[in-house]
């Protein structure tokens, strides 16, 4: 795939799967979904599809095509990133009357999901701010780092010296995460295993800052003690150039 299409697959499937973790640690983002019954379906011509639903003051996001309130179509992933960074406007196919959630609501979930995730020296400041940021982004990194492995050539070259197994991703006093590697390909889950292949954890929510925005490597982490591993080390040596690929794409 090209790097547009790549990076469709990570807009949908790593930043826009943070709504889910937007609406828990932000009161003004679960406000604005509180009472709602609502299905997004996002539809990309030759890339992604899924759906975000907003259901009991919880937000989730599926692969696929599921029954929706609204359907947004998008002629490109070109079109579909353009709108992520807000320089597009989707198509709606259904749910003309829904459309005031759409421009309402929706639009400011995304810009305190960008409040978030783009949040500047000052605002990193806050220990709250930090925190959140810190760990969407981990959330954010992990899930791109399937999308990058599945689909972009040279993530797709790396990831095929990942044997089959779980590689548990820990951060101290943070969020957990597991990749699991199947079949020749890797996919992204929220929270612990009982039976990992192996283990990457970091030493502090700072150093996973440092090295998820690309201010650190993984090998000086690595090296430092800021980051270790256990387990069966060559899947985590194999998985680490692509974690460093995803500082490329996000940033």
């Amino acid at each position: 795939m090209n790097r547009e299409t790549v990076m469709s697959y990570i807009n949908i499937f790593a930043v826009l799967k943070n709504m889910e973790e937007l609406v828990i640690v932000d009161n003004e983002s679960a406000e604005l979904i509180k009472g709602k019954n609502i299905t997004i379906q996002f539809i990309v011509k030759n890339g992604p599809r899924a759906a975000l639903m907003f259901k009991d003051g919880k937000a989730e996001l599926k692969s696929g095509k599921h029954r929706s309130h609204i359907t947004l179509f998008f002629t490109s992933p070109n079109h579909f990133n353009k709108m992520m960074d807000g320089d597009a406007n989707p198509i709606p196919l259904k749910g003309f009357t829904k459309i005031g959630f759409l421009t309402g609501a929706f639009m400011k979930l995304a810009e305190r999901l960008e409040f978030y995730l783009r949040a500047d020296a000052e605002l990193l400041k806050k220990p709250e701010i930090y925190k959140a940021n810190t760990e969407m982004t981990a959330y954010a990194a992990f899930f791109a780092l399937s999308e990058i492995a599945n689909n972009d050539e040279l993530g797709i070259h790396n990831a095929a010296g990942i044997p089959d197994g779980i590689i548990q991703v820990k951060v101290e006093n943070g969020p957990a995460i597991m990749l699991h590697k199947n079949g020749g390909r890797l996919t992204t889950e929220k929270g612990l295993t009982e039976d990992p292949r192996c283990i990457l954890s970091f030493r502090s929510m700072d150093a996973a800052h440092q090295v998820l925005n690309g201010k650190l490597d993984t090998y000086t982490a690595i090296a430092t003690g800021e980051m270790e591993m256990r387990g069966f080390i060559p899947m985590i040596e194999n998985m680490n150039p692509i974690l460093d690929m995803v500082a490329e794409y996000l940033a």
